[in-house]
């Protein structure tokens, strides 16, 4: 676990916390979204190394992000920037984004196929997925011609490898043994 996962943390658990007691989770989300992108901006994280001062860095950051952010989310930037962790705000987005899924019961799956899924075949895979991890499942397909046939599906550390390639891979392995 790296160190900005520990900075983050607290951040992101607040964060949550806040919007999930005032039915805001996907307000929130769109807004951590908006300020993430800002703070990954080469210009902007040259400021915020910088020597300026948190009520400096906190100021400009909500002055570009003003339009985007509420009151309490233009709060939260002003406490990172108290405490010097507003390059944390990309890892506050990803871990908020999975307090969320987690708290809706929402998991992604990417799946890597050979040719693109059509729709139905999208709907029966998620439909099979969401009873197998009894959850619901968003679907992120994307098309690798290296998998050959079949399909690889990635879901948090989960792994299902059902493509000729994996199958292939494994064959090769065995014999060398």
């Amino acid at each position: 676990m790296s160190n900005l996962t520990n900075i983050a943390r607290p951040y992101a658990k607040a964060a949550f916390e806040y919007a999930r007691d005032n039915n805001a989770l996907s307000g929130w989300q769109q807004m951590l979204a908006f300020a993430a992108e800002v703070a990954k901006d080469q210009q902007m994280a040259a400021f915020l190394l910088s020597n300026s001062t948190a009520d400096t860095q906190a100021s400009l950051f909500n002055q570009v992000c003003a339009d985007q952010l509420d009151q309490p989310a233009q709060n939260l930037i002003r406490m990172m920037a108290e405490n010097q962790r507003l390059l944390a705000l990309p890892e506050v987005f990803v871990q908020f984004t999975e307090l969320k899924d987690e708290h809706e019961r929402e998991i992604n799956v990417d799946v890597i196929a050979a040719t693109e899924l059509s729709a139905a075949q999208q709907e029966k895979l998620a439909a099979a997925l969401s009873k197998r991890l009894a959850r619901n499942v968003k679907l992120n397909c994307s098309v690798d011609p290296n998998v050959v046939g079949g399909m690889l599906m990635k879901a948090g550390d989960m792994v299902i490898d059902g493509s000729i390639r994996g199958k292939l891979d494994r064959l090769i392995t065995t014999l060398q043994s």
